[in-house]
C-alpha cells in the first residue's frame, strides 16, 4: 500500500499555485505548508497527506522520472476535463487530451506534464 507520493519542485510557489487549482477539482486540499514543501490531502481525510511537492533535500535541481507517472482518479469525465483545462491554463504541457483510449475500455483519461515536467494522469472509471 502506498503511503504518499512526493514530487520535487524547483519553484514551490508556482507549483503550489498550479496544484491548488488542479487538485481542487478532485476535492484534494492543501493541508501542510512550509517554505520547503507543501502537502495535500483529501478534504474528507485532511490528516492523511497523500501528495507532497518539495524542494529536493540534497539541494540539487528537481528532475522528473523517465517512465514515472502519477495518476489521480476523478469522480467523473467532466472533472477530468476540468482538471486538464486547469492544468493547461496554469502552464502544463499537454500529453494527451481527455478521452477514451483504444484498448482501455470505458476509462476516460487525460495526461499532462506539470511545471517541473512530471507526468500526471487524471482519469475516471465512470
Amino acid at each position: 500500500m502506498i503511503g504518499y507520493v512526493m514530487f520535487g519542485s524547483n519553484n514551490i510557489k508556482e507549483s503550489t499555485n498550479f496544484y491548488d487549482l488542479v487538485l481542487s477539482h478532485l476535492d484534494i486540499i492543501k493541508v501542510e505548508i512550509d517554505d520547503k514543501y507543501v502537502g495535500y490531502a483529501s478534504n474528507k481525510n485532511p490528516e492523511k497527506v497523500i501528495f507532497y511537492i518539495t524542494k529536493p533535500y540534497n539541494n540539487e535541481t528537481a528532475t522528473f522520472g523517465n517512465g514515472t507517472m502519477l495518476a489521480f482518479r476523478a469522480k467523473s469525465n467532466i472533472i477530468v476535463d476540468q482538471c486538464h483545462a486547469a492544468a493547461l491554463n496554469k502552464g502544463a504541457v499537454n500529453e494527451g487530451f481527455p478521452g477514451l483510449r483504444d484498448g482501455y475500455g470505458n476509462t476516460y483519461y487525460s495526461y499532462f506534464r506539470d511545471l517541473d515536467n512530471n507526468k500526471i494522469c487524471i482519469y475516471s472509471d465512470n
